[in-house]
Parts: C-alpha cells; sequence; structure tokens
C-alpha cells in the first residue's frame, strides 16, 4: 500500500513538473532583422507595436493586452475598434517603453523600421521580435510566422490562400480596359507617394490600377516625395490620401484644385488598414475598397466594420 501511495506521489510530480516545463518552452525564431530570438512557445500577453500584429492575432481569435495607435484617441474600424480594450502605448513610431512595461507582455511585436533602435530596452521587457510590414510580398511569409509563433500554423496558411483567392477574383472581375491612373500618399505641403511595391499600392495595381508613383528602384525606399507639379504632370484620377488628421496642407496649394482626381471628387481619405495593410484583415478591405473606388460601377461600396467582422471570431468581438 506504502509502494503503491509512493507511486502515485511520484507520478504526481512528473506530471507537475512537465507541465511546467511545457509552460517555460520556448521556441527560436528568425524576424526581419535577421536575429534568432527565443520567444515563448505559448504566449499569452501579446504586446503590438503597430496595427499589424492586432490584426493577425485578432483574426486569429487572440486579443493583445497592448496596442500603439496611429492617431491618438481613434481606434481603427477594421478592427472593430477593439484596441480600446488594450493598453495604449503610444504612437507607433514613439512607443512609450514605460506603459509596455506595465502591460507586463511575454510577447512583443513590433514595426521594424521604428523600433531596431530600441531593441536593448524593448528585450529588457519581453521578447521582442520585429517585421518590415512595408511591402505585399512578405505580407504571406509575416502571417505565417506569426501564425505559428501564436499557435496557429493552419489558420495562417488559410487566411494567405483566402486572400491570394479574393485578390485573383477581383482582378478577373475588373474591367480589363481601364487603367484608372492613382496615387496613395500621406499628405503635406510636399506629399509622399507609395511606390507599386508597397502593400495597399501593390492590391491596386493587382486588379488593373496605374500607379503614377511607379515602382521602387532596386533596394530604394518603398516610397518618394511626389512634388505638387509632378502629380500634375501625372494628374491622378484617383487619389488615396491617409486621413491622418484635419491638418491638410497639400489642399491649400492651388496645384491640388487642378488635379483631374479633385476635380472629379475622386480623393479618397482612407483609414488606417491603407497604411498597416500587412496583415489579414486589412489587405482583405483593402482590396475591397481599392476596388469600388477604382471602378465605383462595378465593385459596390464597402462597410469596413461588417467585413472585418467576417474575419474576427465572435469570441473577441465583445
Amino acid at each position: 500500500m506504502k509502494f503503491k501511495s509512493a507511486c502515485m506521489l511520484a507520478m504526481a510530480l512528473t506530471i507537475a513538473t512537465g507541465t511546467a516545463r511545457a509552460d517555460d518552452q520556448t521556441i527560436a525564431i528568425v524576424d526581419d532583422r535577421g536575429v534568432t530570438v527565443e520567444v515563448p512557445a505559448q504566449p499569452k500577453r501579446i504586446a503590438s507595436i503597430s496595427y499589424f500584429a492586432d490584426d493577425i492575432a485578432l483574426a486569429l481569435g487572440i486579443k493583445p493586452v497592448a496596442s500603439t495607435y496611429m492617431t491618438a484617441g481613434r481606434q481603427p474600424d477594421f478592427l472593430l475598434g477593439l484596441t480600446a480594450g488594450m493598453k495604449q502605448i503610444g504612437q507607433r513610431a514613439k512607443p512609450n517603453l514605460e506603459l509596455l512595461s506595465e502591460a507586463r507582455p511575454d510577447l512583443i511585436i513590433a514595426i521594424r523600421r521604428y523600433t531596431v533602435g530600441n531593441a536593448k530596452q524593448l528585450e529588457g521587457i519581453a521578447p521582442y521580435v520585429a517585421y518590415n510590414m512595408e511591402l505585399l510580398e512578405e505580407s504571406d511569409k509575416e502571417i505565417e510566422a506569426i501564425s505559428k509563433l501564436l499557435g496557429q500554423p493552419e489558420r495562417g496558411l488559410q487566411l494567405n490562400a483566402d486572400f491570394r483567392k479574393h485578390l485573383a477574383e477581383f482582378s478577373e472581375k475588373a474591367p480589363k480596359d481601364k487603367h484608372p491612373r492613382y496615387m496613395i500618399m500621406w499628405g503635406g505641403a510636399t506629399p509622399f507617394a507609395f511606390h507599386t511595391e508597397n502593400t495597399s499600392a501593390s492590391i491596386a495595381s493587382a486588379i488593373g490600377g496605374d500607379n503614377i508613383a511607379g515602382p521602387k528602384t532596386p533596394g530604394g525606399e518603398f516610397g518618394i516625395d511626389l512634388s505638387l507639379e509632378t502629380m500634375l504632370e501625372k494628374d491622378p484620377e484617383v487619389i488615396f490620401v491617409y486621413d491622418s488628421g484635419p491638418d491638410r496642407p497639400h489642399e491649400s496649394n492651388p496645384i491640388w484644385s487642378q488635379l483631374s482626381a479633385v476635380k472629379n471628387n475622386r480623393v479618397f481619405y482612407v483609414g488606417d488598414q491603407w497604411v498597416e495593410t500587412n496583415g489579414p484583415i486589412a489587405r482583405e478591405v483593402v482590396l475591397r475598397e481599392a476596388a469600388h473606388y477604382l471602378y465605383p460601377d462595378t465593385f459596390p461600396a464597402v462597410d469596413v466594420r461588417a467585413e472585418a467582422a467576417k474575419l474576427i471570431p465572435t469570441s473577441v468581438q465583445n
């Protein structure tokens, strides 16, 4: 009897020890810095520097504990405003490390270009991985990697397959004899326009749009300063402007009113999904919005929240 009790106790201790080891397990991942990072095998408290990780996590049914924002006080419709329930840790270009630390994350998923300078400080808070989040050709890889990291590799692969299918369907349905000249820009005295490889521009071009900013140079930046004079010369028929607030200095330039897109009321101030487009929800929404804005007679107007609700499980919508 004593032997049996001792065996049972030993088994209990073995199970308990095994569980503890499973909880403490890590996996190695190489991020877009080329750095190998040891991250928790089952992260529970994710912090997102950019909306990209929020996008993927919510599509997987996981709600991050902390997030940066694009514009203070604005919760993006393409994420159903769910970021309001996450700890706000500052603007994505200037995350507040003290607030981030208070969120007690066990994993930080970040935009590379704004965080490499703070890598050591971030690593002191939690394991930190960084991704470029710029080009459509990188999007599938990034979604696959993070879905695997969050324990749902099959779902990541399915999200990628679904998007490629939808992109092909929209491209097939788009008018073959129309290639509207367009540009995607940040507003400013000298607008910053995005090259065709940028994710939102890649989507618009894939369905037949003609990007006046053209492709990037090999190894070059994903965007370019484009003067109003150059814009007038290239004369876009559709303009997408990232809506970052009420300050719109480009509109005060007299050249602005001469552009075809302005004359024909085809300037669209678009949401944060056009900036943070590499996630599975954002790129599906942008595909539908771009199709409608480029070809309003062919594709219907888009209810952003309704489209987002199709991809975010109801378990995290409340």
